[in-house]
């Protein structure tokens, strides 16, 4: 069993692809092209994250899509952490069809300010989505990650780093990644490095010295990835980093994290 926790589907028509420097992956990216994907990585399962369009339609759209899709386990869904209706955002998520498949809320933090999360109503948002069960997922650049290590240490929450935090110069991230990695809370995703650093190796190699493989999730960020690579390259770039396809990196850790079902 391999499952991957971070993938996309999107339209060409979101917003945050008009950038010229994504015109190659501006198009429609479909459950179809997914599992096109899926079957020549060998990859069984996946967790549908979120994908920049910031609004609810689009978690109600994928938790639906999600229940007609067996190969998508669970959903990171999008909720502003700062809406004061985002209790009944949340609940709303979870009584509409497909609803048992959200896994997690995710905001685009990384568009914030470095000290977003430490604000008092940021706060008051990620313990809201704690209390309702769910996992609360970050997507951050390496600069906020000292406000995440803030955020993890004062709320009792699973947190789940996407992205190893999008690191950028490799010393600068390893202190604020041992910090993280010293809150039992936190997981952290190795995922959408190949389009943050020109050699993996060196972060995914130090992730699992840190984090450990019972703390770290595989995931292919397809299809942002194929700005740079293909999903299979992903995939095969992380194994050769690692040596080897770990059951815990691969798939365990992220049936933990999420408690996906993977019955259907």
């Amino acid at each position: 069993m391999i499952v991957d926790a971070h993938q996309h589907l999107w339209t060409a028509d979101y917003a945050w692809l008009a950038a010229p420097e994504l015109a190659p992956i501006r198009r429609d990216y479909t459950v179809d092209d997914l599992r096109l994907r899926l079957s020549a990585a060998g990859v069984d399962r996946t967790v549908l994250v979120e994908a920049g369009r910031c609004s609810a339609d689009e978690t109600y759209e994928f938790l639906a899509t999600a229940l007609d899709t067996p190969e998508i386990a669970g959903v990171v869904g999008w909720a502003s952490l700062t809406d004061p209706a985002l209790r009944d955002t949340i609940e709303g998520y979870q009584a509409a069809p497909g609803g048992h498949l959200l896994v997690g809320i995710r905001d685009q933090v990384q568009g914030q300010a470095d000290d977003y999360l430490m604000a008092p109503a940021v706060h008051a948002g990620l313990r809201t989505i704690a209390d309702l069960g769910l996992v609360n997922e970050l997507v951050v650049t390496e600069s906020q990650l000292p406000s995440v290590v803030f955020a993890a240490s004062a709320i009792p929450s699973t947190f789940v780093l996407d992205h190893l935090g999008k690191p950028r110069s490799f010393e600068p991230w390893r202190v604020s990644a041992a910090q993280l990695a010293a809150l039992p809370n936190v997981v952290a995703k190795l995922s959408g490095l190949v389009t943050e650093v020109d050699d993996i190796r060196p972060y995914v190699l130090e992730a699992v010295d840190l984090f450990g493989p019972e703390r770290l999730m595989f995931g292919s960020d397809w299809p942002v990835c194929e700005l740079v690579t293909s999903y299979v390259d992903v995939k095969d770039r992380l194994v050769s980093a690692l040596g080897a396809e770990p059951s815990d990196i691969f798939a365990g850790t992220a049936i933990d994290t999420y408690g996906l079902e993977l019955t259907r």
